[in-house]
């Protein structure tokens, strides 16, 4: 994946976003990166390409402190994610750098906690709770120019080196110097594992970015749509990385088109290694008995439940599948259940 692209101007890095997720996550080694940053004195975060709201298009406004539901940007750190825990009775934060945003006074003598966060600021309140550890999101930005500052902040602390932000003057972007960071299935394996929804939106932002040299949902959309994924069998309705959204409208049909585009031009080697199959990710309670014979990936919504994915029969053939329950009042436990009876009853079947 391409980490970041970059420069220099004397002493000082310049490092231009390209949206990987990946840096300073708790899920990957930002060794290499960190080695590269601070070989130089200075590090000046570049404002270019981003052309993105914090949260997505019909995304449930009041969850925005649920870790499932990171802000995105630019140059992702931690996750977008801080970790509250208490030490000797105070409120420690991982990154170090929100303790100093922490409400005084509400984080002193406790023995668990809650934490709130509002929607437009950085501004932590700590009260009595249960929890020795609580995660939450952040605030990207602190402004509405997507100067990439609260970024600089957490790489001065964590890198003990001087970060500052700009905007990038000279020719486009492309022609910088590249910086892979991790290699592409590592990321995609655990977002298609746990149903990452960060790494989901992150992932559409770096194609955007790729592609077009902005990082823009609507945009890398509307070409993929023209392009990839012009022979469809309907056309859906397509707002964000994740499908969060509640606007993302698309049918079993398109799903099974996708899937098989995907066999096509992968292979399925690679699709199992990225794809859960029974007993792992978020089907580990479901198709224990099919394990190796199912490679599917789930969809939750409230009041809708979805599997889509290949399955081998035990006559030896290669299905591809979609299913979609809408609109049920049931526990998504027992539609799951039901959809698992009738996939292992074509497994028998066909």
């Amino acid at each position: 994946m391409v980490g970041f692209r970059w420069d220099l101007h004397d002493s000082t890095i310049n490092i231009i976003p390209s949206g990987d997720p990946s840096f300073l996550h708790p899920d990957f080694s930002s060794a290499k990166a960190i080695h590269l940053i601070k070989e130089y004195k200075n590090v000046s975060l570049l404002a270019n390409g981003y052309f993105e709201n914090r949260l997505g298009s019909g995304w449930t406004w009041n969850d925005y402190q649920e870790t499932y539901m990171a802000e995105r940007s630019a140059f992702p750190m931690y996750g977008n994610v801080v970790k509250f825990y208490l030490q000797d009775g105070l409120v420690k934060t991982m990154p170090s750098t929100f303790e100093k945003m922490i409400s005084p006074s509400s984080s002193k003598n406790l023995k668990g906690m809650r934490v709130f966060r509002p929607m437009e600021s950085n501004d932590f309140i700590i009260t009595q709770g249960e929890s020795k550890t609580v995660s939450t999101t952040f605030r990207t930005y602190e402004s509405s120019t997507f100067l990439p500052a609260l970024q600089a902040k957490l790489l001065t602390d964590t890198l003990h080196i001087s970060a500052t932000v700009g905007m990038y003057s000279g020719d486009s972007p492309k022609g910088l110097k590249v910086f892979h960071s991790q290699p592409t299935d590592s990321l995609l394996k655990p977002m298609m594992h746990r149903s990452d929804n960060f790494f989901a939106e992150q992932s559409l932002l770096m194609v955007s970015n790729e592609r077009l040299g902005v990082m823009n949902d609507e945009k890398i959309i509307d070409t993929l749509l023209k392009t990839d994924f012009k022979d469809l069998p309907q056309s859906p309705r397509w707002v964000d990385g994740s499908g969060l959204s509640r606007y993302n409208l698309f049918t079993p049909q398109d799903f099974v088109a996708i899937l098989n585009k995907m066999k096509n031009e992968f292979g399925m080697e690679r699709i199992k290694v990225i794809f859960p199959t029974g007993g792992t990710g978020t089907i580990s309670n479901y198709y224990k008995a099919d394990t190796n014979f199912i490679f599917a990936k789930t969809g939750t919504l409230s009041g809708v439940v979805a599997l889509s994915g290949f399955l081998y029969t035990k006559k030896g053939k290669l299905l591809i599948f979609s299913t979609l329950v809408n609109n049920h009042q049931a526990s998504s436990t027992a539609v799951r259940r039901s959809v698992e009876k009738f996939i292992q009853g074509i497994r028998e079947k066909y």
